[in-house]
C-alpha cells in the first residue's frame, strides 16, 4: 500500500497505529489480552536507531494513548524508555551475548522498571502510589513469547 511513484514510504506504519489503538482500548476490557508494552519499546528503540521521524511520532502517540487508556502521568513511558534506551540497554547488549536474555531483560525493564520509575514519579510529585497486580507476570510472559519470535 503505496501512495505514489515519487513517494515511497509506505502507509503501514500508520495502519498499525490505528490498529494499536484498537488493541489498546481492548485490552482495557479484556485483561488477558497483554498490552504490548516490551513491542512498543522495541518499535521506539528501532526508531531512534533509524532516526525515523516518522515511526518515532507514532509509536509516541500509541504510548500517549496507552498512558491516557492507563492513567499514567502525561510522557512518562516516552521519558522512560528514551532513559533505558540511552543508558542501561547498551551496558545490557554489552554483557550478555544471547539474543534470549536480551529479549527477557527487556520485558522485565519495561515492566518492572517502569512500575518502578511510576513509584519514583509519585514520591516526587506527592501522588498516589501505583498498584500492580499479578496479569503482569501473565502479561510479562507473553511478551517474553512474542519478542522471542521475531
Amino acid at each position: 500500500m503505496q501512495r505514489s511513484i515519487s513517494h515511497q514510504n509506505s502507509l503501514t506504519p500508520l495502519l498499525y497505529a490505528a490498529l494499536f489503538v484498537i488493541y489498546t482500548a481492548l485490552s482495557g476490557i479484556y485483561l488477558f489480552l497483554p498490552p504490548l508494552f516490551a513491542l512498543l519499546y522495541l518499535l521506539f528503540s528501532k526508531a531512534l536507531k533509524q532516526e525515523d521521524v516518522v515511526l518515532l511520532f507514532l509509536v509516541s502517540a500509541c504510548l500517549l494513548f496507552f498512558e491516557a487508556q492507563n492513567s499514567y502521568m502525561l510522557f512518562s513511558t516516552i521519558i522512560y524508555f528514551a532513559l533505558i534506551h540511552k543508558y542501561v540497554i547498551p551496558k545490557i547488549k554489552q554483557n550478555f551475548n544471547c539474543d534470549v536474555c536480551i529479549n527477557l531483560s527487556i520485558v522485565i525493564l519495561v515492566y518492572v522498571g517502569f512500575f518502578l520509575f511510576c513509584s519514583l514519579l509519585s514520591n516526587i510529585f506527592m501522588l498516589p502510589m501505583p498498584s500492580i497486580n499479578y496479569y503482569v507476570l501473565y502479561y510479562m510472559a507473553i511478551e517474553f513469547f512474542i519478542l522471542s519470535l521475531i
